[in-house]
């Protein structure tokens, strides 16, 4: 398993419009082959600022998979114009512990 890491940064006062939206996506990442998770936490001490966390079988499942698919192009569109800057991705492998 691959977990797939990103820091999302919502413009001030968007907040309450990300969530809605991220509800309304969610589906559309779910579809997806190698998809077995999502998280999206609010910071406890910082507002508009979330952590995203999405276990995949295997980077392919996400890279080539999602990220090529049409569900993702709807996934852009409901999501991209609330990030500023632009999120990094990252990925991790097993936990060691």
């Amino acid at each position: 398993m691959i977990v797939e890491h990103a820091l999302l940064n919502v413009r001030p006062g968007q907040s309450e419009a990300f969530e809605s939206a991220m509800r309304e996506a969610r589906p559309l990442i779910a579809a997806s082959p190698g998809f077995v998770e999502i998280e999206v936490r609010p910071a406890a001490e910082r507002a508009d600022l979330y952590l995203l966390r999405v276990v995949w079988t295997d980077i392919a499942a996400h890279r080539e998979g999602f990220r090529m698919s049409d569900r993702y192009q709807d996934w852009r569109r409901l999501l991209h114009g609330f990030y500023e800057p632009m999120p990094v991705v990252e990925y991790f492998g097993e936990s060691i512990v």
